[in-house]
């Protein structure tokens, strides 16, 4: 079944192209057009008292939409921003230090360049001790994982739902999340290859003890702008980096006095493009029209990567190896494959107008709503010529 009509702005700006990079920047879907112009609609006729409407109606939507997808059943515990590295810095200035000495943080040596790069300037500068857990050998990686978040020698503990270099999934968030303590350790799920893409990637009891981080840029479907943070009850109540949205009028309070809100906003900054957030709720009430469950958009997806696995051993791909093969459990939106011509392959198929995306020795193949069979035909055409 083909889901093109949904995407008909963005697969005829340039009709010839094949897109296989869902997972690096997801094409966007009509309805996010709509959002946009509604954004600007009400910009335009509100003017000053717009903030009513963003923080009156399309924040609380998106809440929803987000606590619902998590399967946390908490839209006060959502609170948006720019990208995920606003709420870096707001998580690591926030988190407590249970010693004397600098913040002492736990991540795998496999996460985003937002972490990575930070927690490595951090530690640099002597802001931080880090330690990273490798990702490799891939089969024990989750248990190796816990087991050093569960020796309580750390203060903030990081790690990616889906890791975005292999597609491997760390598969015990909810045994990481139950070591969360409002007190220290931290907990803080980086999801955001898993939003979307996985079905419930979260839970209402993790939600209790866990942060969880993720974004509408990928499988929502709704562009830069619209990052998200799952923050507990009792977690931070009083961010040292902090913005006027985040304060809360008590009037109690003495002149001079900091305030902040009791729910998730407690993590806010300043002003902000709303835009992204009503793209994000166009999108999703699309999806919901047209009854495609995250659940659904995944069958589709394995369908897809099926179709092109069956068929790989007559391609140059047969010789890269595969670093996520689909089983029956959950999986990425993407294939990952280990070569040394990963590179050349990637620089190939975009000389021919195919994206896909390359990280290192890593081709990484990404599939979405709006690729059908014959896409997947016309990509094994290219590969068999590489």
């Amino acid at each position: 079944m083909s889901f093109k009509p949904l995407f008909s702005r963005s697969l005829g700006a340039d009709p010839d192209r094949l897109h296989f990079a869902a997972h690096s920047h997801h094409l966007w879907p009509d309805a996010s057009f709509a959002g946009q112009v509604a954004a600007w609609n009400d910009a335009a006729r509100l003017a000053d008292r717009k903030w009513d409407k963003v923080m009156g109606e399309v924040w609380p939507e998106a809440q929803a939409n987000v606590a619902r997808e998590l399967g946390t059943a908490d839209p006060s515990a959502i609170v948006f921003a720019s990208n995920t590295h606003d709420f870096l810095i707001r998580l690591i200035t926030a988190a407590p230090a249970r010693s004397d000495g600098p913040l002492r943080v736990l991540t795998s040596d496999g996460e985003f360049h937002s972490a990575r790069r930070q927690f490595a300037r951090w530690a640099e500068a002597g802001w931080i001790t880090l330690e990273k857990i490798p990702v490799e050998p891939f089969t024990t990686f989750s248990e190796r994982f816990r087991a050093a978040a569960a020796s309580d020698a750390h203060d903030l503990i990081l790690v990616s739902q889906v890791l975005f270099g292999s597609g491997r999934l760390f598969d015990q968030v909810a045994e990481l999340a139950a070591l969360g303590r409002p007190d220290g350790p931290w907990v803080v799920i980086d999801g955001y290859h898993a939003f979307m893409a996985i079905d419930a990637p979260f839970d209402e009891t993790s939600g209790h003890s866990a942060f969880y981080l993720g974004g509408g840029y990928k499988y929502a479907m709704a562009g830069e702008g619209c990052a998200f943070l799952h923050a507990p009850a009792g977690f931070g109540p009083r961010p040292p980096v902090t913005g006027w949205f985040a304060e809360f009028e008590d009037l109690t309070l003495p002149p001079g006095s900091v305030g902040y809100a009791s729910d998730a906003s407690r993590f806010m900054g300043a002003t902000f493009d709303p835009s992204a957030l009503y793209r994000f709720n166009a999108v999703q009430r699309t999806l919901a029209e047209n009854g495609l469950t995250t659940e659904r958009v995944s069958a589709h997806v394995a369908g897809l990567q099926a179709q092109l696995l069956e068929r790989i051993g007559d391609t140059a791909l047969a010789t890269a190896e595969l670093l996520n093969p689909p089983d029956s459990g959950r999986h990425a939106r993407f294939l990952a494959f280990h070569s040394t011509d990963a590179q050349r392959w990637y620089a190939d198929l975009k000389a021919r107008n195919c994206i896909t995306d390359v990280r290192g020795d890593v081709l990484r193949i990404g599939f979405g709503l709006y690729q059908d069979e014959d896409d997947v035909e016309r990509l094994l055409e290219l590969l068999s010529d590489l």
